[in-house]
């Protein structure tokens, strides 16, 4: 095979490898915000951002996670939950809290690793396109 068969056939690879990580990203993000829109969660009043909305977005999802966090807070008098006693009326309420929370920046995550591969898929297209026209020069 030719040298510029070589680089043309690399091109091709790195575009469908590019296409795969884009529409992987895209079917991601749109299956992270429906789950988490199925859940039926509204961001708490007294948020900072984006109080009263629906949670279906990564900044929505970090907005209610950082309530929770106050909350969970407030009712722990600033401790965590492995800093509170067992007999603790209040560390059920906060384990569940932490539970949340987590769960909330889990989706935070997966919204911004979807990104990430829809991004690297668009570079990865536009890298094989030049490619693939550097093999025709």
């Amino acid at each position: 095979m030719a040298r510029t068969g070589r680089v043309s056939l690399i091109g091709l690879l790195t575009i469908i490898a590019g296409a795969v990580l884009f529409v992987a990203g895209v079917i991601t993000y749109t299956t992270v915000s429906s789950t988490l829109s199925d859940q039926q969660i509204t961001v708490s009043e007294d948020a900072d951002n984006f109080a009263g909305s629906h949670v279906d977005q990564p900044w929505e999802a970090y907005a209610e996670a950082m309530v929770i966090a106050e909350h969970a807070d407030e009712m722990a008098g600033g401790k965590t939950y492995a800093q509170l006693p067992r007999d603790d009326p209040n560390r059920e309420s906060v384990m569940n809290a932490s539970f949340l929370q987590a769960s909330l920046f889990t989706s935070v995550v997966a919204f911004g690793v979807a990104a990430l591969a829809a991004g690297l898929g668009i570079i990865f297209v536009l890298i094989g396109m030049a490619l693939r026209r550097v093999a025709t020069v």
